[in-house]
């Protein structure tokens, strides 16, 4: 299969989509992999690593897509990378397509096939590909808020782990997943104090019996996240719907709730945001204020540790890159209802049932693409 490793062009993104010892690993089945060049320079990763690894590098962009089966990225593809995708091509990377009607637009004008990280299941139901990014994401949202809590940064001017003497930050994570659960290991590591909240008891007590009481679990409800926002200094919103809008959990009015100079850090924003005032900032510009509160909604954060953002995200995807290589595209998607459920969009049809519904438009599942192929 002739596979294209495109340079990312979003703001701020420096990951690439596979590593040197991956493309190896393709080469060495037979596989035609091209890179674009420059595309792993800023983390170190050389064109020169990547020929030696059987790579072709590409300057000219237009021919990288062209002449591609399979394109392989991180990010979602930005307007003039859509322009580029014709019928044969089958994209592999994040889309996020819930809170992003444009790409959903030009992807299922494109003709393409796009499969969705985000979406892909494994055997037991997880999400494989979204884990190592939610991982990440998650131990960075207390980095980053602990910066914006400074007051040179608009913040309160607390420190999470306090010093003798002095109260400690209270952090607050809502939603127990991936990224919640590595938020409070990183707030815990630091000293804050952590409650989390979360509708699931099983994830709950998990929780509170790996943490040995030196965190607090609350059931979720209206009444308990407004009782805990009065004197939180640092709000994770960590909400996962897979391959759907994120619930706003947050309104404008509860903002009046927090002390002033509290943070928000909103993980859910490729999907939309939990909260009411979100919307998408870069590494560039990463925070804003409404009503006397930080917000930090930065929709490519793993961007910010690229290399290690990278490494994790492209263990990950080989197993499946090399699915799709050595069976083709339809045929791996038939033996793995799990990849199968990260088809999002098939030659001009949407196939993931939750964007349908955050955008009131028909959809079928990726089993009745599957039968129509």
């Amino acid at each position: 299969m002739r596979i294209a490793i495109a340079k990312e062009i979003k703001n701020n993104e420096f990951r690439v989509g596979m590593t040197p010892a991956g493309v190896a690993e393709l080469v060495r089945r037979g596989h035609q992999l091209s890179v674009e060049s420059g595309a792993g320079a800023a983390i170190g990763l050389s064109d020169e690593l990547y020929r030696h690894a059987g790579a072709t590098i590409v300057s000219d962009v237009d021919q990288l897509w062209g002449d591609a089966e399979l394109v392989v990225k991180v990010k979602e593809p930005q307007a003039i990378e859509r322009a580029r995708l014709q019928p044969h091509h089958t994209l592999f990377t994040y889309l996020h397509l819930a809170a992003d009607r444009p790409q959903l637009d030009d992807l299922l004008s494109s003709g393409a096939t796009c499969i969705a990280y985000e979406t892909v299941r494994d055997q037991h139901g997880r999400l494989p590909l979204l884990t190592p990014m939610s991982e990440v994401a998650g131990r960075m949202a207390i980095q980053a808020g602990a910066m914006a809590l400074e007051r040179s940064h608009g913040g309160r001017g607390v420190l999470l782990g306090g010093v003798p003497g002095t109260p400690r930050g209270k952090v607050l994570v809502i939603g127990g997943g991936v990224v919640g659960r590595n938020a409070v290991q990183m707030a815990v590591g630091m000293g804050a104090e952590v409650t989390v909240l979360d509708s699931n008891l099983d994830t709950l007590r998990q929780l509170d019996s790996h943490y040995q009481g030196r965190i607090t679990t609350r059931y979720a409800s209206r009444e308990i996240l407004h009782e805990l926002l009065v004197d939180s200094d640092l709000v994770i919103g960590a909400v996962l719907v897979p391959g759907a809008a994120a619930p706003k959990l947050l309104t404008r009015a509860d903002l009046a709730l927090l002390p002033k100079g509290a943070v928000i850090v909103d993980v859910s924003i490729d999907q939309g945001g939990c909260c009411e005032t979100s919307r998408p900032t870069t590494h560039a510009e990463p925070t804003y204020m409404v009503d006397g509160i930080v917000h930090y909604c930065v929709a490519n954060m793993p961007g910010a540790v690229a290399r290690t953002s990278t490494f994790a995200l492209s263990n990950a995807t080989l197993p499946y890159l090399l699915r799709l290589a050595e069976h083709g595209v339809a045929a791996a998607l038939r033996a793995d209802s799990g990849l199968a459920e990260g088809l999002n969009i098939h030659r001009g049809q949407l196939t993931c049932p939750p964007v349908g519904h955050a955008f009131d438009l028909p959809a079928i599942t990726p089993a009745e693409a599957l039968q129509r192929w």
